[in-house]
């Protein structure tokens, strides 16, 4: 039972590096078998074809955790709390992941219509009910006129950007990963104030 799990694991690892590297549709079988010093057959044992083995990386990438981002979205909170929330679990989930955003981005880059197509990636996007909210509370005069596409964006780039040039940071300012992450979770208030600064009316 070792075995099989050691394998799948050796699998799985080789190929998220590969994907990362070349993209799905320029890796083939045959370069994951072989970083994973296995044989095909072996490797076919384990994921009946590269499109499974490549949506169990993402499962194991995104997986629940992310969908407990649109559970947030979608909640009865009240805005404010609602985008502080949603930080707080989006960072401590790319915290908890530090592959994640490079992965996502390197198969944007090679192989976009991949994650177009997987179901996953829905609960990493806006939704129609926090879009609602946020027109809502500008009818209400809570918050100043705002495109929900835009200020969704927003956030998700204050959040994600840094994990995306986690590298850059880390070398200007000699940080290792603990220091790194502890420099991530600072910026959970400074994010949420921007954010909320953003649509004072």
């Amino acid at each position: 039972m070792a075995d099989k799990s050691n394998t799948q694991e050796k699998i799985i690892e080789s190929a998220t590096v590969l994907f990362l590297e070349k993209g799905f549709h320029r890796t083939s079988v045959r370069d994951i078998a072989s970083r994973a010093k296995i044989n095909i057959s072996l490797m076919n044992y384990y994921f009946r074809s590269k499109e499974i083995l490549f949506e169990t990386i993402i499962d194991l990438l995104i997986g629940g955790a992310v969908s407990s981002l649109k559970e947030i979205l979608d909640s009865d909170l009240d805005l404010n709390e609602k985008i502080r929330q949603y930080i707080n679990k989006y960072i401590d989930l790319l915290i908890s992941n530090p592959l994640l955003v490079s992965f996502v981005l390197a198969i944007l880059n090679h192989s976009p219509d991949k994650i177009s197509k997987l179901k996953v990636t829905d609960s990493l996007y806006n939704t129609e009910k926090f879009a609602n909210q946020l027109d809502e509370e500008n009818s209400k005069g809570n918050i100043r006129k705002v495109d929900p596409e835009q200020f969704y964006l927003n956030m998700l780039s204050l959040i994600a950007f840094p994990f995306a040039v986690k590298h850059v940071i880390n070398e200007k300012n000699n940080f290792s990963n603990e220091a790194f992450n502890d420099f991530i979770i600072k910026r959970k208030d400074i994010i949420y104030n921007t954010l909320i600064s953003s649509i004072k009316p």
